[in-house]
């Protein structure tokens, strides 16, 4: 029996993120420390035009992994502003619960091998943040993010597609110019993102839609 065209189009898809998922991942791993370091900073510039970074009470971030943009220096004006700093746990439920993290305090790799609070004392739900730090693979200018494929963070915050954007918690996906494409094709599940931070600028992504604001 001849496959539907629907099923070969779904295969065809799947065929072409996880290709382009390896070939951005290898970039990211390619990059050299000083141009590592150079997009760090230039990150904090782009996040210190976003008024929610300097206010907002609890900010929920990533430990950085295989080439991630790092959070180093994002991170530190949070704590003498007096926010809190949070980390995913990944729950049995596959569903994100966030932990604060200080500088210095322990962590442990997960299943996945990324570094995670160790026991915590509290940790919260994706509906009590105000603003999430998103990893991401790529972007598009229209807050459509190509994830890891493990749908976490689209399971977690799945809440907002029912909600008018931009709401609580604020979605601001990080990553490198270079991850950007022209145009990626979200998924039904798919949350989209309000903001995207990268080395060069802080693209406001509901700028054109009803209730968007700009940074």
């Amino acid at each position: 029996m001849a496959p539907h065209p629907e099923e070969t189009r779904d295969v065809d898809t799947a065929a072409r993120r996880r290709e382009l998922r390896q070939r951005l991942a290898e970039h990211r791993r390619a990059l050299p420390p000083p141009q590592r370091i150079a997009a760090a900073q230039g990150l904090r510039r782009s996040l210190e035009h976003l008024p929610e970074y300097h206010t907002d009470k609890r900010v929920a971030g990533y430990w950085a992994c295989d080439g991630e943009l790092p959070l180093n220096l994002v991170i530190p004006p949070l704590a003498t502003r007096g926010q809190q700093f949070l980390l995913p746990l990944i729950g049995q439920d596959n569903l994100l619960r966030f932990a604060p993290w200080s500088a210095g305090d322990p962590v442990q790799p997960n299943r996945f091998g990324i570094p995670e609070p160790v026991t915590p004392h509290e940790w919260f739900a994706p509906f009590q943040l105000d603003l999430v730090f998103v990893p991401l693979l790529a972007f598009d200018r229209h807050g459509n993010r190509l994830g890891y494929g493990g749908g976490y963070y689209d399971r977690s915050f799945a809440f907002l597609k029912d909600q008018l954007r931009p709401t609580e918690p604020l979605l601001v996906g990080i990553a490198y110019d270079f991850q950007e494409l022209p145009e990626i094709a979200p998924e039904r599940w798919d949350v989209s993102l309000d903001f995207i931070a990268t080395d060069r600028e802080l693209i406001d992504c509901r700028a054109d839609t009803p209730g968007g604001h700009g940074a």
